[in-house]
């Protein structure tokens, strides 16, 4: 991390300078797993997703972060993926200090806009931060916010209702505050030095010092973090966030199996009387050879000849449910749950829909699924090809498979 009093002057290019303000306490929040800036939702600090959003932003360049002395190890930890984009510094008693420290930080970089943020508001967007951008000008300021939407009431000395409040051009202040460099710098000074420090946001001093802000949309997501309920709101939002897109995988898989001399086959685990069978070295169960290969490929396991090679002598006349069943399984060790199972059989013979409702109930124990997750088809080849010349039967299976992905702290 960089000591923002080591800085060289270097220039921007263009660039928005960024102030972090991250030094307060948050006891609102409460102290059990530190201050709110550093506690974790969705598996990372706040203070680093807010900082994720801003690093990563075209137009941003030198970022300052003002922190709590005490919060060294606990920020260092936090930011340790950027440290050569980030300038610290020790902020001050007062939200309004430490802002004054961090604009002071970039001096050297002397950028034409800056732009200051609540570390408590990871839910910041590029969007929110073009339109504040945009706004600024060569002496005007921009300052996200939302109309207010609930009847205001103002409280009286009884603690009754005194007066109801127009809401008409009232405005819920957001950040990022934007604004052109030298002239909120000035403000802060100014207010520093004649010992002003009750300003709540950096738009109360701009106004305070005739600055002109000019109010831009906010974002109703880009609540600020104040409560130990926003922070498990906050957390679950990401967790839900996660869960609401699975790693959903579909798989195919093709068999097909020639006719020899018998007198049944055997289809989706079910032996069909038949004045033929199917030529394999298993049982040759082309509809579940055909699955095999398509619950494998969800979990990018190879094929059914991967793990079931036709020259193991002891693969000779298996069930080819055993196959199914291992391909099922592997599926499960890899954290996939099977949703659907659809399996087409292509033959002019044996029919297959008396026997249907056998192939369900055998799938569905095999896969362990319940028979409404599985559908099994049968349809000719109108007498073309070897299949229309009943040489064989041939098999297409679908699997589909849901695996957890990555899986929220």
């Amino acid at each position: 991390m960089t000591d923002a009093s080591k800085i060289q002057a270097s220039g921007t290019d263009g660039k928005v300078a960024v102030v972090i303000v991250a030094a307060g306490r948050g006891a609102r929040a409460g102290q059990a797993n530190g201050p709110k800036q550093y506690q974790s939702i969705g598996g990372s600090a706040v203070i680093a997703r807010t900082l994720d959003v801003f690093l990563a932003h075209p137009r941003t360049g030198p970022v300052v972060v003002a922190i709590h002395a005490d919060d060294l190890d606990l920020f260092q930890q936090a930011a340790s993926g950027h440290a050569d984009r980030i300038m610290m510094v020790i902020g001050g008693a007062t939200r309004q200090d430490s802002v004054r420290l961090g604009l002071l930080a970039l001096r050297s970089h002397a950028p034409g806009q800056v732009l200051i943020h609540d570390a408590v508001r990871p839910f910041v967007d590029a969007e929110l931060i073009d339109r504040t951008i945009a706004t600024i000008g060569e002496r005007q300021g921009a300052l996200p916010a939302l109309p207010i939407a609930d009847t205001l009431k103002r409280e009286s000395a009884a603690g009754m209702i005194g007066e109801t409040v127009p809401r008409a051009g009232l405005h819920a202040a957001q950040t990022p505050q934007g604004f052109p460099f030298w002239p909120i710098l000035a403000a802060h000074e100014k207010a520093h030095h004649l010992g002003k420090s009750d300003f709540t946001d950096d738009a109360a001093i701009a106004e305070w010092a005739h600055i002109p802000v000019k109010i831009v949309p906010g974002s109703p997501d880009n609540v600020k973090l104040t409560w130990a309920r926003d922070i498990a709101m906050a957390h679950q939002r990401l967790s839900g966030e996660r869960m609401h897109f699975p790693d959903i995988r579909t798989g195919n898989g093709y068999d097909v199996h020639a006719f020899e001399a018998g007198d049944h086959v055997t289809l989706c685990g079910v032996a069909i009387p038949h004045d033929k069978k199917l030529s394999g070295h298993s049982d040759a169960d082309v509809g579940l050879h055909a699955l095999t290969d398509a619950l494998l490929a969800t979990c990018g396991a190879g094929d059914i000849g991967t793990h079931f090679p036709p020259s193991d002598p002891q693969w000779r006349g298996a069930a080819s449910r055993i196959f199914v069943e291992h391909a099922a399984k592997l599926v499960r060790e890899r954290g996939g749950r099977i949703a659907n199972a659809d399996i087409t059989l292509i033959c002019e013979a044996p029919r297959v829909g008396p026997h249907r409702e056998a192939m369900t109930s055998a799938l569905s124990d095999m896969l362990r699924i319940s028979p409404d997750r599985i559908s099994i088809k049968a349809t000719t080849n109108e007498k073309l090809g070897f299949v229309g010349r009943e040489e064989g039967i041939a098999a297409i299976a679908t699997a589909s498979v849901v695996f957890p992905g990555e899986v929220p702290e």
